[in-house]
């Protein structure tokens, strides 16, 4: 049979994508640590650390109100934390509970869907559209000073699926960016301290890299005129990731030479086993975000402990750690007592998110207190099961970007969509937006 002009070599088209998958791994990748070649600039950072499947919220009446229920007695400066939340009890003028808030669109869709949307605010009703996530606004803006855009991690690495993503950042396309989730391999590529080589093997590395981009990108735009709309469309797609390893290429030669931050690696376990222990895990993946912002390797970075709807390894974490069920199922149990079993898996991932701030507070660099200059949210999408309103929200850290914590605020839904927050957080860090996604405005108060 002969070959038609528009037909398309299946062993060239492969090699091509196995390109594209190789070169975030090149070597060059892997360099790491950073020291400031621009003008000399205060970091200022954004942090997000996300949890699954909402809050136990015990009804008033209930019995288990009062010590279990997520959010806090009272309001403004004297509420009062449940069992829930008195992990946090040490930290409370370094944080603001926030109730009220969420994204207007995902009210109106499942629950678990509102994962995918918790830092962009799209909507996916219907035809699913996602947007851009806020870290990546940020990104955009902060990596000129940085190594490294940003850092997207997870417990089960990828992007999942629509409607169940294993990842909270999206590109400017609404597409999701890969997680990472082997922390031996993060270490490696973002802090090997001589990022796997010497300077001039990492420098022939690198130019094998933009070699071997340029002829990819120059392949597969000769395709263009051989396909048909949906095929020109994946195409776009593919040239669109492409032109990012392209810009991450000549970051890192642009970086080849700077020295890195010296830093103390060894108290961090690579090798910790999650379905051992749960908790050293995720406290093992909090060291290295500690790290990559001590060493200012990225001032952008989000975590998602779990993903949503019982998919990936985080929903075994309760099963673990505290002999319960799992996560999703402990957000549909209804057999007496789960109130308690909800509010102690609660105050397990309130844990791993105090140890977090206890360990940027307590580590400095040359601007003091790592928690001084960087903005942390810590939440989940819906409050309840499948119930995308009135989002369980902790902010803290940035002290030193004008920050007023100390209090739990409920917020107006009808008044104030959650994207109003965002827009004050990106302000905070010096990225200057009056709006994001959906928003009216700024937070009317905290920022």
């Amino acid at each position: 049979m002969s070959k038609k002009p528009w037909h398309l070599d299946r062993r060239t088209f492969i090699k091509g994508l196995g390109v594209a998958c190789m070169l975030p791994y090149f070597e060059s990748m892997a360099l790491s640590g950073v020291s400031k070649f621009l003008e000399p600039v205060k970091p200022k950072r954004l942090c997000f650390l996300y949890f699954p499947n909402g809050v136990g919220l015990p009804p008033r009446e209930s019995a288990f109100h009062k010590s279990w229920n997520w959010f806090p007695e009272g309001e403004g400066s004297n509420y009062k934390l449940t069992n829930s939340l008195s992990p946090l009890q040490s930290h409370r003028n370094d944080i603001s509970i926030m109730g009220g808030l969420s994204h207007p669109y995902s009210r109106k869709v499942l629950g678990h869907i509102a994962g995918d949307t918790w830092l962009t605010g799209g909507d996916l009703r219907g035809e699913y559209k996602n947007s851009i996530s806020v870290d990546q606004v940020a990104a955009e803006k902060l990596s000129r000073y940085t190594r490294f855009p940003s850092l997207s991690l997870s417990t089960d690495g990828g992007v999942g699926y629509k409607s169940r993503v294993s990842t909270l950042s999206f590109n400017s396309s609404g597409r999701p960016i890969p997680s990472e989730h082997r922390q031996r391999e993060i270490f490696e590529r973002y802090f090997s301290p001589n990022g796997g080589g010497s300077t001039n093997e990492r420098r022939k590395s690198i130019h094998q890299g933009k070699k071997i981009v340029d002829l990819v990108l120059e392949d597969s735009k000769s395709l263009q005129k051989r396909l048909g709309a949906n095929d020109t469309m994946k195409l776009d797609e593919y040239l669109t990731s492409l032109n990012q390893v392209e810009e991450q290429v000549k970051r890192n030669e642009k970086w080849l030479n700077v020295p890195m931050k010296e830093f103390d690696a060894s108290l961090i376990n690579m090798d910790v086993d999650p379905t051992d222990a749960p908790q050293d895990y995720v406290r093992s993946m909090i060291d290295l975000m500690v790290l990559g912002f001590q060493t200012d390797a990225t001032r952008v970075m989000t975590y998602m402990m779990a993903r949503e709807d019982g998919m990936g390894f985080g929903d075994n974490f309760p099963k673990i750690a505290l002999k319960l069920k799992g996560h999703h199922s402990i957000s549909h149990d209804k057999t007496k007592g789960h109130w308690e079993d909800w509010g102690r898996l609660d105050q397990w991932y309130a844990k791993q998110f105090a140890y977090f701030i206890d360990k940027m507070k307590n580590t400095k660099d040359e601007n003091g207190s790592l928690l001084d200059n960087t903005l942390i949210l810590y939440g989940s999408a819906c409050s309840s099961t499948h119930n995308a309103r009135n989002c369980p929200l902790v902010l803290a850290g940035g002290s030193n970007l004008g920050v007023d914590h100390g209090t739990y605020t409920k917020f107006n839904e009808k008044e104030v969509p959650m994207s109003n927050l965002f827009v004050s957080m990106l302000n905070k860090i010096d990225v200057p937006t009056d709006k994001f996604s959906d928003s009216t405005g700024k937070l009317p108060s905290i920022l």
